[in-house]
C-alpha cells in the first residue's frame, strides 16, 4: 500500500533527481515527516475534470515555514538556511556594544518581502484547512529580498541574502520546465513545489514555484527570479510580472491542472490573462474574463505599477502589447496593470470597508464592481503556544465545524469569568516574560509598559512619529511610569524616504540614551516573520499610525489581538472597523470621504500630539491594572484584551475565505 502510495505520487510530481536526493525524505506515505496522502488527495483533485479548480497567483509567500507545519529532513540544514545572531540598536549603547540578539532555528521561506506576502500565505494555508481544489502560482526568489543592516548615522545597508534552496526541507525541483515566448527571445522557467498542509495534515495545496535559473537561458536572464522587488529600471520589473502571469499560466498548463478561475493576487500577475488571452478573438476574450478574479491592496500610487509602452514594446509580442492597451491603457503611452486587472477580470475587490470607499473615488468608473473582502489572519499560526493551552482549557477554540478561529460565543460568556480573566492575563504575562528573556541583556522588564511598531518602513505609515517628540516622551516615562518601545521593519532599497525615516528613528534613540532607565527603546533589524510572531503576542499594545486613508487594510494588529494585545491606531484600514470592539484607543487625522489628499501631507505634528496623549491614558490604565507586578483581574484593561479575542473571531482567514468563496470565487460553501 504505501510503495503504492510513492507510485502514484510520483506518476503526479515528476520530482527532478529523485532517487539521489529525496528519496530518503519521501518515501511510505511520509512527505518530509507529514502525510505523502494528503499531496495525492489534493494533485488528483487538480487534474480531475469533476472539480473547479482555482489558481492563486501572488508575487510573494509568507508561510510561516520556520514555526507552522515544520517540515523534517534526513539533510541538517546548512547555516544559510538557519537564522544568526543580529544587532540590536537601544537607548542602551553599551548592551548594543557587547551583545547581539541570538536565534536559533530555520528561516522561513524567503520568497516574501512583507504583509502582503504574510497574507497570501495565510490564505492558502486557510484553504487547505478548507480542503479546496487550489493550486498556488508564485516565483522562487533565488536570494530572497534582502538583509538588513543598520549602522547609526548610515541607516539602512542592504545586503544580499543567501539560502540554499536545495536543502530547505519540503521544497522540490521538478522535471518540468516551461517557455514563455518574448519579442526577440524565448525564457525557460523551472518549476518546482512546496507543499502548504492544513493544520490537521489531512491536506496539502501545491504551490508552484517559477525559477529562471536554468542552463537553457542566456546569464543575464537567469538572474531574472534573483531577488523580489528588484527595481533596476522597469524592463526587469515588467519580465519578473510576465515570468509570474505568463508563466505562471503557462506552469499550470504543463502539469496538466484543470483550472477554472485565476485569482490575482494584486496586478503583478495580469499577464495571466495575456497568456490566456493569446490567439483568441474579441469575443473570446470578453468571454476569458469570466475565469479571472482580481484583489487590489492598495491606495498607494507607487503601489500601481504603470509602464511606458515603448518598453513593453522592447519585450512583448505586438500581439501582446497591443492587448494591454486595450486593457489598460491610462494617458498616451502608459499602460497601468491595475486597470488592466480591473477590465479583464469578473471581479474586483478592496481589501477593508474603507479601501473599498478610497477605490470607488479613485476609479469612479468601476465604483459598482469593486466589492470588500476585508483581509484576515490565519489563527493557528498566529496565537501563541501559550494562548493555545488557555482557549483549550476554557473550550473557546475551535469555532463549528471546521472553522479554526474563535468562538464568538464563546468568548462572551467568559468576559465574566474571574478565573478566566486571572488566567489569561498570567497566560499575557508568560509570553511577555519570553520576550524580556530573549532581551534579557538590555533590561526589559515583564511588569513594564511596551509597546511595539512593527512593519514595512513607508512614508504613508510614518515609522518615526512615536519618537516626534523626545522629550514629552521621556517625560510620560518620569510621571506615569516606565515604558518599553520596540521598533521594526524595512524600507525598499530604492525607497529613499524610508532610508531617512530609518536614520531619524536611529538617531532620536541615540539622543535618548540618557533615559534608558525609564525609557528604553530598541530597534530591531531584520524583521520577518519569526520576529513578528515573537512581537505580536508578548508586547502589551500594538502600535498602527499610518496616514489615513493610504493603508488599505494591515493585519499585524489582527495578528496581535488574537493574543489579547491592545491596539493604539489611528482610524486606517481594517481599524476603521475594528474599532467598534472598543480594543484600545483611536487617535489623529481622520478621512473624511471625500477627497484622498496627499501621501505627503502627514500630519506629523498634530497626530504625534495626539499620540502622546492617547499613551498617557493607556499608561494609566495599564499601572492602575499592574501595580509591581500585582495585577486588578477586574480592570478595563482585561476587558479590552477579552475584546480583542472577541474582534479576533471575525478578522480572520476563516470569515475572509468564505466571502471570497461566495462574492469573488462563486463557489458553495
Amino acid at each position: 500500500m504505501q510503495e503504492n502510495m510513492i507510485k502514484e505520487f510520483l506518476s503526479l510530481v515528476q520530482v527532478k533527481d529523485f532517487e539521489n536526493c529525496y528519496s530518503k525524505d519521501i518515501k511510505d506515505n511520509e512527505y518530509f515527516g507529514m502525510p505523502l496522502s494528503s499531496i495525492v488527495e489534493a494533485e488528483k483533485r487538480l487534474h480531475s475534470e469533476q472539480e473547479r479548480a482555482i489558481a492563486y497567483f501572488s508575487m510573494e509567500y509568507g508561510l510561516a515555514t520556520s514555526f507552522y507545519n515544520k517540515f523534517q529532513s534526513v539533510i541538517q540544514p546548512v547555516r544559510e538556511n538557519k537564522f544568526t545572531e543580529q544587532e540590536v540598536f537601544s537607548n542602551y549603547r553599551l548592551a548594543d556594544y557587547l551583545f547581539t540578539m541570538q536565534l536559533e532555528g530555520l528561516v522561513d521561506l524567503p520568497i516574501y518581502s512583507g504583509g502582503l506576502g504574510v497574507l497570501a500565505g495565510d490564505t492558502l494555508k486557510t484553504i487547505a484547512d478548507y480542503k479546496l481544489p487550489v493550486v498556488g502560482i508564485g516565483m522562487l526568489w533565488n536570494i530572497g529580498y534582502f538583509k538588513q543592516k543598520f549602522w547609526y548615522k548610515y541607516g539602512q545597508l542592504p545586503e544580499a541574502m543567501r539560502w540554499d534552496m536545495h536543502t530547505y526541507p519540503g521544497l522540490i525541483p521538478l522535471n518540468n520546465k516551461v517557455k514563455i515566448s518574448l519579442k526577440s527571445s524565448e525564457l525557460y522557467l523551472r518549476l518546482w513545489k512546496y507543499y502548504v498542509y492544513s493544520q490537521k495534515h489531512d491536506y496539502a495545496i501545491p504551490l508552484v514555484l517559477l525559477d529562471a535559473n536554468v542552463e537553457e537561458n542566456k546569464e543575464e536572464d537567469r538572474h531574472l527570479t534573483d531577488q523580489l522587488y528588484k527595481s533596476e529600471g522597469p524592463a526587469i520589473q515588467i519580465i519578473q510580472r510576465v515570468i509570474l502571469g505568463m508563466g505562471g499560466a503557462a506552469a499550470i498548463n504543463e502539469l496538466g491542472y484543470k483550472i477554472d478561475l485565476f485569482h490575482l493576487n494584486e496586478g503583478h500577475a495580469v499577464f495571466a490573462f495575456v497568456e490566456k488571452a493569446r490567439g483568441l478573438d474579441k469575443d473570446k476574450v470578453k468571454e476569458l474574463s469570466a475565469h479571472f478574479a482580481y484583489t487590489c491592496h492598495t491606495p498607494v500610487a507607487a503601489g500601481h505599477d504603470r509602464y511606458p509602452t515603448s518598453e513593453l514594446d522592447k519585450i512583448l509580442t505586438l500581439e501582446d502589447r497591443v492587448l494591454l492597451e486595450v486593457f489598460g491603457l491610462e494617458g498616451a503611452g502608459t499602460v497601468n496593470l491595475t486597470l488592466v486587472a480591473m477590465n479583464s477580470a469578473s471581479t474586483i475587490n478592496a481589501v477593508a470597508q474603507s479601501h473599498q470607499k478610497v477605490m470607488q473615488i479613485q476609479f469612479p468608473r468601476y465604483k459598482d464592481k469593486i466589492q470588500c473582502v476585508t483581509n484576515g489572519v490565519h489563527a493557528p499560526t498566529w496565537i501563541s503556544d501559550q494562548m493555545k493551552s488557555l482557549f483549550a482549557k476554557y473550550n473557546i477554540v475551535f469555532g463549528q465545524p471546521k472553522h479554526l478561529a474563535l468562538s464568538p460565543d464563546r468568548v462572551k460568556e467568559l468576559k465574566a469569568d474571574n478565573n478566566f480573566r486571572a488566567d489569561f492575563w498570567q497566560a499575557h504575562q508568560e509570553n511577555k516574560t519570553k520576550l524580556c528573556e530573549l532581551f534579557s541583556r538590555w533590561k526589559l522588564s515583564p511588569d513594564v509598559f511596551t509597546i511595539c511598531w512593527a512593519r514595512r518602513i513607508a512614508a504613508y505609515k510614518r515609522p518615526s512619529m512615536i519618537l516626534q517628540d523626545a522629550k514629552a516622551l521621556a517625560e510620560l516615562a518620569n510621571r506615569i511610569g516606565p515604558i518599553q518601545i520596540i521598533l521594526a521593519g524595512k524600507a525598499h532599497p530604492k525607497d529613499n524616504l524610508g532610508f531617512t525615516y530609518i536614520n531619524q528613528m536611529l538617531d532620536k534613540i541615540d539622543e535618548l540614551s540618557q533615559t534608558y532607565g525609564n525609557l528604553k527603546i530598541m530597534m530591531l533589524e531584520n524583521y520577518d516573520i519569526f520576529l513578528a510572531k515573537r512581537l505580536i503576542s508578548s508586547v502589551d499594545m500594538w502600535l498602527n499610525n499610518p496616514l489615513p486613508p493610504f493603508e488599505a487594510s494591515g493585519t499585524s494588529g489582527m495578528k496581535a489581538i488574537l493574543n489579547g494585545v491592545l491596539q493604539l491606531s489611528t482610524l486606517d484600514g481594517w481599524m476603521a472597523e475594528g474599532s467598534e470592539y472598543e480594543i484600545g484607543k483611536i487617535f489623529g487625522y481622520q478621512f473624511q470621504g471625500v477627497s484622498l489628499g496627499s501621501e505627503s501631507d502627514l500630519h506629523m505634528q498634530e497626530d504625534s500630539k495626539e499620540l502622546y496623549k492617547a499613551l498617557e491614558e493607556m499608561m494609566k490604565l495599564y499601572y492602575s491594572t499592574n501595580k509591581d507586578g500585582k495585577a486588578d483581574f477586574s480592570s478595563g484593561w482585561i476587558d479590552m484584551m477579552i475584546n480583542c479575542l472577541f474582534a479576533g473571531t471575525r478578522f480572520n482567514t476563516c470569515r475572509m475565505l468564505e466571502e471570497y468563496m461566495h462574492k469573488m470565487w462563486k463557489v458553495d460553501l
